[in-house]
């Protein structure tokens, strides 16, 4: 407990769950089973950045089945280590831009990651359900997600709940960590770049004695960045190992431990309607506050045995620890004529335990002619969130705020008072099937349903009210595949999901979960050598039981809102010629609200646009004295956003809504790879120096984008 809780909180009896290890269900290693994996990894090369060319993946984890990609009847989108080294990536915000239909959402001036896919936002704070080895990576307070431990990012389109329960029917990302290999490899990187910004990092892995394999990735980074008074430090660990058992059986692991330190900062403000009005540099915060602090820990440990040829199992629990606390200022209000914008002070200590446990058994079995491949799940999990706030809010005797043209910084601190003060638990058992079928040579069907049986409470401190739920789900999905030829794939599949709703309404009931039905048409082409892939496919997704204001009690909430999203989304990736590599993509969306109490029905949802797409290619070719060089570049377009939720009221007052404007951005990538141990990279980001806004949350809290950045990087293999 920090001294704030001690001093604020009046004691209680708090979980403090212990956990030193434990077997972890990791479908980023569900395709291993153990040792027979040892031939596969010691031929596959992924320490540093590496020039294999692999932009298309043809294998899914997330998908929990042995069904190719291209087979499987559900479009996802994997961006493969290669993808990322082009990049230049380090976290998972450089990724999203060449992925179809993600967008960015509200992330709490830039504390964690919130994004959404195909337009249907999750939780506002921490947004659509994202995984990490398939074990939920989300709840709590997450730092942003940084790269240095990870080998690929997939991106399940469409509902998962089938699978992983509480999700949103846009879709689930999963994170698969970087596995040891029993080679030795190392190599060390180093980069420089604007902004003040050096990061360094370490990858080592390799063979101790004949039956354990270990893995460690570093990752330190420092920046001023862009922003007044705005810089950061992030300190990555993720260790990982491999200790054969036996013939049959494996004992796996992958932890991380993150610590990110940075000010909590809300960005610019626009005046009316307007944007630009004071640089994207100008901090409106107080930079005495300090930092905000967040520091994750992670342990997922995998106990996997292969019974015979046709059956194995994992076992498996996975621990992660969240905090976060410091103190920051914020704007609240509009800007007044004078450009002066109240601000609120908040003082925050948020801290939370989430343990889960999976067991699976999978196997094939043949009916005749008919080949099944069976999974049964059970999962459960037990999560405490413990938030406790003070803040000051502006009054008139002290206004508390800053001149958005002549900031001045150093004011006196408002006094602190209470304002959160509750602790949340969840807790779920659930049971889940699935068959994948081989109906024939061209006709693949996969089935699969989930029981959930959650236990919810929320007990608010300051009320003293405890708000009490038991939801039951069952998520069912099916789809269809249709393989006419080796190359191409033609599919279906439809899917309920839900996600429950955290607190309760003016008479103390807890909120009815939000249920989702989503339905997918679409094709798939994968080249003959398996190289280059393609798919596009139709949505239509319905989400009902939307959190709304009670138009009847003002300051509450009722579960009645609607909103659905209708769409086409294309994705293609992957090696065009010897030379030559390419990733590409384009969604067309209409995410509208069909149902509110007090939000325009007909609008839009927050920070949703109508178009966004992007390309990314590269070339690459060698010397005669044996160097070898890449250049490339790509481009990314976003179209006009809603920048803040538009009433109902304010529709028929004829108030022009808040639009984020459209974008497009562009970046330089290139490499020269001097000896087959050393290589030099550059990467620019936005190349024209492109003012642009990713997201926002309101007038007063609006994202600017990155200006121009060059960095330069060296990394060497030893």
């Amino acid at each position: 407990m920090s001294f704030l809780s001690c001093v604020w909180r009046q004691p209680r009896r708090l979980p403090l769950p212990s956990i030193l290890c434990a077997l972890v269900s990791a479908p980023s290693m569900a395709q291993s089973t153990g040792p027979s994996a040892e031939t596969e990894l010691s031929t596959v090369e992924v320490v540093g950045r590496s020039e294999t060319g692999t932009y298309h993946a043809d294998e899914v984890a997330g998908a929990k089945t042995d069904m190719p990609l291209r087979e499987l009847p559900q479009s996802v989108r994997v961006v493969t280590r290669q993808a990322m080294d082009d990049l230049g990536a380090t976290k998972l915000n450089d990724v999203l831009d060449y992925v179809s239909g993600v967008t960015r959402m509200n992330n709490f001036g830039g504390l964690w990651d919130n994004i959404a896919i195909r337009g249907l936002p999750g939780h506002e704070n921490t947004g659509m359900s994202t995984l990490v080895n398939g074990f939920s990576a989300n709840r709590g307070y997450n730092a942003p997600r940084d790269l240095a431990g990870v080998e690929r990012i997939e991106f399940l389109k469409g509902t998962a709940a089938a699978l992983y329960g509480s999700s949103e029917p846009g879709g689930t990302l999963n994170v698969v960590s970087k596995r040891p290999l029993w080679q030795a490899a190392n190599t060390v990187e180093a980069y420089a770049g604007s902004f003040g910004r050096m990061r360094s990092s370490l990858d080592s892995t390799g063979p101790i004695g004949e039956n354990f394999a270990y893995r460690l990735n570093v990752a330190v980074e420092n920046a001023d960045g862009f922003r007044d008074y705005v810089s950061s430090e992030r300190r990555v660990l993720a260790p990982a190992f491999t200790w054969r058992l036996g013939r049959d059986a494996a004992l796996e692991y992958a932890g991380e431990f993150v610590r990110q330190a940075t000010p909590l900062d809300r960005g610019v403000v626009a005046v009316g309607n307007r944007l630009g009005a004071i640089p994207r540099t100008r901090f409106l915060g107080e930079p005495a506050d300090g930092d905000v602090t967040i520091e994750n820990q992670r342990h997922q440990f995998i106990l996997s045995n292969e019974w015979s040829s046709g059956w194995r199992s994992r076992l498996g629990l996975s621990y992660l620890d969240t905090s976060l606390s410091g103190l920051n200022s914020q704007a609240s209000g509009a800007v007044r004529a004078d450009g002066s914008l109240s601000r609120q002070l908040y003082l925050r200590d948020y801290n939370s335990h989430d343990t889960a446990l999976q067991a699976e058994l999978q196997g094939n079995v043949r009916i005749g002619t008919v080949e099944n491949e069976l999974l049964f799940g059970l999962e459960s999990f037990r999560f405490t969130m413990d938030s406790l706030a003070l803040s000051a809010n502006p009054t008139a005797a002290q206004p508390y705020a800053i001149n958005i043209y002549h900031p001045v910084y150093g004011q006196p601190r408002p006094r602190l008072g209470p304002n959160t003060d509750n602790v949340e638990r969840q807790r779920n058992t659930a049971f889940y099937v699935q068959d994948a079928i081989k109906l024939a040579a061209d006709w693949r069907l996969i089935v699969g349903v989930r029981a959930d049986n959650y236990r919810q409470s929320l007990m608010n401190y300051r009320t003293g009210k405890l708000a009490q739920q038991e939801p039951t789900s069952t998520s069912p999905r099916a789809g269809l595949s249709w393989l006419p030829s080796p190359e191409w794939t033609v599919y279906a599949n439809a899917g309920r999901s839900f996600r429950p709703n955290v607190g309760s309404d003016i008479a103390g009931i807890a909120f009815s979960p939000e249920t989702s039905r989503a339905l997918e048409l679409g094709t798939k082409w994968e080249s003959i050598d398996r190289r280059l892939g393609a798919t596009a496919a139709l949505f239509d997704i319905t989400k009902r039981n939307v959190l709304t204001a009670d138009p009847l009690n003002t300051g509450y909430s009722v579960a009645a809102g609607e909103v659905r999203s209708r769409g086409i989304e294309m994705d293609f990736s992957g090696q065009l010629t010897r030379h030559w590599r390419l990733s590409a993509n384009l969604m067309l969306d209409d995410v509208e609200i069909t149902r509110d109490n007090t939000l325009q029905v007909g609008g839009r949802l927050l920070n949703a646009p109508k178009v966004i797409g992007s390309v990314l290619a590269l070339y690459e070719d060698g010397l005669a004295n044996g160097q070898r060089y890449g250049i490339g570049g790509g481009v990314t377009h976003v179209g006009e956003r809603l920048g803040q939720a538009r009433t109902r009221a304010e529709a028929n007052a004829g108030t022009p809504a808040f639009e984020l404007p459209s974008y497009t951005t562009a970046k330089l990538v290139g490499y020269w790879r001097y000896s087959p141990t050393l290589r030099f990279t550059l990467d620019i980001d936005n190349l024209f120096d492109t003012t642009y806004y990713p997201s926002s949350y309101s007038r007063v809290w609006v994202t600017p984008g990155t200006p121009r950045s060059l960095t330069l990087g060296l990394q060497a293999k030893f």
